[in-house]
């Protein structure tokens, strides 16, 4: 029996035979794994903590698998488990002791970086004091210096008068008149007297506006009592009125009770459809009108609250009602002066402008011109603070009452504001065309180069005054202009005679603007026919007419004197018939 085991242990054993349920376990579990490490993303070595979980779970499908094996199974899986916990745990302790030796490491030289910031901190903030202190030092000598040199503050003098100075409001020869100044003194102490009545009587200190309101509604009060009470008179008034008359009627009559029933029956019947109108129809017997004591009393509640607006310097609030109370009470010059004392306020609109700028709106929406006085100060307020773009707003509208004053204002600007000289003239041209101050006008165009314009518009109306075609050439003298003004222009005679202009020029302070025009129109043309017989008037010798103007035309050719040019003028005035008839 032994010997049979023996010979038979020496033969190979056979692999045991797998059942086919085991086989598919085993193919399940194969592929199972090769799908899940697929997923992973790594068929060759992928992290261990995917190997490990894909294998744990294999691990429990098996367990599940083998009944008989469970416990031993289960039990080696725990070790195993404990065993790669503890693996885990021991590498994060691993990791951060080794961040931990690091930072031990790298301990001493942070350490010496932050004494080494220390220290320059300290020397820069030695540095620093040292230099406050020096300052300071600096500051205290300045001081004692200032101090030392600088003159002591004294309070202001008070304002010497200088007794060789004009007295304002009064001339040199009233000044050393006796009566003049005892008329003047007295004349200054009424007004004194007079605005110290005024303050004690028509000004009453901001506190009191409430007193005041207070007894504005008990008076309001009173006057609508008082109304109620005279309207209740007025119908007692007009019933006794028509009963009056009823009665007269009555007595006229035979003095039948029947007439009288019916009359009185009509008269009540009469003032249940009439009772509206009864009131209206007895007030005109009264003198006073209470719509006119209303209109006064919301007059003074206009101005009561421009005051206070005024007074809490709500400037464009104060303008815009200024400008747009009833009667035009608030838009006037003495308004003006009121905001134009106020002057400047810092970071914002000129009050006086914003009260220009709000009468302008005002009386262009209401299409009542304002004044030409107020126009005009309006817009020098305007240009004064360099509102070009406003004026030419305003003029453009051609809703305006202009005068020459305004339109002096703008050409006197140009002069200030040289970049828009052009545009100045072209306004000051508007304004002074509708006041009709032509010559004025022509003389905008002439500054403006428009010199055939200027007599376009000179030739539109019936002849000037010569004077106005002299002041053209006094303030605007050229050639051109002279030319177009001692010649026809398209068909119409000349507006002024040649030796006429010329004297009349050399006669006045502008001779030398008559001398440089005779240059000019000499250099200028052979067709001032004029002038060329002038020059070409027989006589070569001193004295004559031709001498004279080729000594005014040329002076570098020949010996020039004063006497000589006066002499001219002379011989220009004996030519005058001849010049002017050619």
């Amino acid at each position: 029996m032994k010997a049979s085991s023996v010979k038979a242990s020496k033969h190979s054993v056979l692999p045991p035979i797998i059942p086919e349920n085991e086989k598919k376990f085993l193919e399940s579990i194969q592929s199972y794994i090769i799908s899940e490490i697929e997923k992973v993303g790594c068929t060759e070595q992928g992290p261990a903590e995917e190997y490990y979980v894909i294998y744990k779970n294999v691990f429990e499908m098996i367990i599940e698998h083998v009944n008989a094996y469970k416990n031993i199974l289960t039990t080696i899986k725990q070790e195993y488990d404990a065993f790669i916990e503890a693996l885990k745990k021991g590498q994060q302790n691993a990791f951060h002791l080794h961040g931990k030796l690091k930072m031990l490491a790298c301990e001493p030289s942070t350490l010496m970086y932050y004494k080494k910031r220390i220290s320059e901190l300290e020397a820069k903030i030695k540095k620093i004091e040292k230099n406050s202190s020096r300052i300071e030092n600096l500051i205290r000598k300045m001081r004692s210096l200032r101090e030392t040199f600088s003159p002591k503050q004294i309070q202001p003098p008070a304002k010497k008068i200088n007794p060789a100075q004009l007295i304002p409001g009064l001339s040199l020869e009233d000044s050393l008149d006796i009566d003049a100044l005892s008329h003047h003194l007295a004349r200054l102490q009424r007004r004194v007297k007079d605005l110290r009545e005024d303050m004690l009587t028509k000004y009453v200190p901001l506190e009191n506006t409430a007193v005041l309101e207070e007894k504005l509604n008990r008076a309001l009060q009173l006057r609508n009592a008082a109304e109620k009470e005279n309207e209740h008179l007025k119908f007692c008034y007009y019933r006794l009125t028509q009963f009056a008359n009823i009665v007269s009627i009555w007595e006229n009559s035979d003095r039948s009770i029947e007439p009288l029933q019916q009359l009185v029956a009509q008269m009540i019947e009469n003032e249940k459809l009439a009772q509206g109108t009864i009131v209206s129809s007895v007030s005109s017997v009264f003198e006073r009108d209470p719509a006119k004591s209303q209109e006064a009393e919301d007059l003074i509640e206009y101005i009561e609250r421009f005051n206070e607006l005024f007074s809490r310097g709500q400037y464009e609030a104060a303008a815009i009602y200024a400008a747009n109370c009833p009667r035009r009470i608030l838009c006037n010059e003495e308004t003006m002066e009121k905001f134009r004392a106020v002057g400047c306020v810092k970071g914002k609109t000129l009050p006086l402008l914003m009260y220009c700028e709000a009468l302008m709106n005002a009386s262009i929406a209401s299409k009542h011109p304002l004044p030409a006085d107020l126009t005009t100060e309006v817009i020098k307020c305007a240009l004064a603070e360099k509102r070009l773009d406003l004026v030419m707003h305003w003029l453009t509208l051609h809703k305006l009452e202009l005068s020459e004053a305004a339109g002096d204002a703008i050409y006197n600007h140009a002069e200030v504001d040289k970049h828009n000289k052009s545009q100045y003239f072209a306004l000051a041209q508007i304004a002074y065309s509708a006041c009709k101050v032509h010559k004025k006008a022509a003389l905008c165009l002439c500054r403006q180069g428009q010199i055939f314009g200027a007599m376009d518009y000179l030739h539109q109306f019936h002849r000037l005054p010569t004077e106005d075609y002299i002041f053209l050439l006094k303030h605007c003298p050229g050639a051109e202009l002279f030319g177009c003004l001692t010649q026809e222009w398209r068909g119409k005679p000349a507006l002024l005679s040649f030796g006429e202009t010329i004297l009349s020029l050399m006669y006045t302070e502008h001779k030398m603007h008559c001398i440089w025009l005779l240059e000019e129109v000499a250099k200028e043309g052979k067709g001032n026919k004029p002038l060329l017989l002038l020059l070409r008037m027989p006589g070569r010798g001193k004295g004559t007419a031709a001498h004279y103007a080729r000594l005014t035309l040329f002076p570098e050719k020949v010996s020039c004197s004063q006497v000589a040019i006066e002499n001219c003028q002379h011989w220009l005035w004996l030519c005058q018939p001849m010049t002017s008839s050619v």
